[in-house]
């Protein structure tokens, strides 16, 4: 089975999706630009939201472990002041991602810290940050190639870890599933599955075997099963594209459900 990308492979990937997206802001015709997923942002709105981010998740790792994040980077956030010049808004970005990785050098990968999501699947550690990071990076790089009209494929390692990461950290949670207990598989083209089961104890996801021959279905079939690239896994899971984009098998009113569900956990 395939292992986790290690933590220097997640501080590499986070400097290279922030490079990425910082490629996409010089080349975008205007900072004004808007965001088509985040319809409410222009192009400068997604950069101080990942800059910030950034500098907000370095002051909660420097932090160590907590109940919450620092009262000073909570602020700090609400406050930012950021340029509106390009050149000094690209300088702004390479700087925020720099307090970050600094941030988990210093850390290492087993260092606990806050962390918004259930501990479940996900840490609530430096590495567990790290891994969510490069996908925060990774999304956003994505929304701002889309906004100056040339959006790229997420690179393969990116995605690949993407789906994953998601599952176990954006849904996984004690809290119990209100409807019929189910499950939801996810097949990346690139011979990777995921299965999510969902019920009263909750949501927890794990690897499966691949679908192999001719028929493309597992022996035992979930309720819905969701095929594509990984990266298109990882864009829908991010809601940046309808599940109609892909290939569903099985009851596609269940996802409508999975989407809506706000666990108090």
């Amino acid at each position: 089975m395939e292992k986790n990308l290690e933590f220097p492979e997640l501080l590499r990937l986070i400097d290279e999706r922030s490079t990425a997206f910082r490629a996409a802001v010089a080349a975008a015709p205007s900072l004004d630009a808007q965001v088509p997923t985040c319809p409410e942002w222009t192009l400068f709105d997604l950069a101080k939201h990942l800059g910030g981010g950034d500098r907000f998740w370095a002051a909660i790792v420097g932090a160590g472990p907590a109940d919450g994040p620092p009262a000073g980077a909570a602020a700090a956030r609400a406050a930012l002041e950021v340029p509106r010049e390009r050149e000094s808004l690209l300088a702004w970005l390479a700087a925020s991602t720099e307090l970050l990785l600094s941030a988990l050098r210093e850390a290492g990968p087993d260092a606990g810290c806050w962390a918004w999501w259930s501990a479940l699947q996900t840490p609530r550690t430096s590495g567990g940050v790290a891994r969510h990071r490069v996908q925060e990076s990774a999304v956003h790089t994505y929304d701002a190639q889309l906004a100056g009209g040339a959006p790229q494929p997420l690179p393969s390692e990116v995605a690949l870890d993407g789906v994953e990461e998601f599952l176990f950290t954006c849904v996984a949670t004690p809290s119990a599933w209100p409807h019929k207990p189910t499950t939801f598989d996810f097949h990346a083209a690139e011979g990777r599955s995921w299965r999510l089961t969902v019920d009263g104890d909750g949501a927890r996801s794990t690897r499966v075997p691949a679908p192999t021959g001719a028929s493309s279905e597992v022996s035992d079939a979930a309720a819905v099963s969701i095929h594509g690239t990984a990266g298109e896994l990882v864009i829908y899971l991010y809601d940046r594209i309808p599940a109609e984009s892909l290939r569903l098998d099985g009851d596609a009113g269940l996802l409508d459900l999975l989407r809506a569900w706000e666990p108090e956990d």
